[in-house]
């Protein structure tokens, strides 16, 4: 691409957005935009709790099998033991954030 072609682009870019100043200029100046704040209020400030994602058997799964291929098999097997399980499946499902905890501990350090 040649140098002229670069800066007709860069040009015609700034004559947009030189309009949409424009536009964004006429609104504030018709009262369109006075509604919207600035700055938050005091209650859009605080921190909000986020949902808690229930975690599915299949994501704990996916975790375990990704350890376990990187090495960690036993400590995958020991992981499922600690919660009175032979296998996964056994595992109580409120249980599954604290084993992809346990899981994601694992590293090769």
């Amino acid at each position: 691409m040649s140098k002229t072609k670069l800066l007709l682009d860069v040009i015609e870019n700034l004559h947009g957005l030189a309009d949409s100043l424009q536009i964004i200029a006429d609104a504030m100046m018709q009262g369109e935009l006075q509604d919207s704040p600035v700055t938050k209020s005091p209650e859009e400030t605080e921190e909000q709790p986020e949902p808690k994602h229930d975690v599915t058997l299949e994501e704990v799964r996916a975790v375990l099998a990704r350890k376990s291929q990187e090495g960690f098999t036993a400590q995958v097997k020991s992981i499922i033991e600690r919660f009175g399980a032979t296998k996964l499946s056994e595992i109580d499902s409120k249980d599954f954030e604290e084993v992809l905890l346990a899981a994601e501990e694992l590293t090769n350090d």
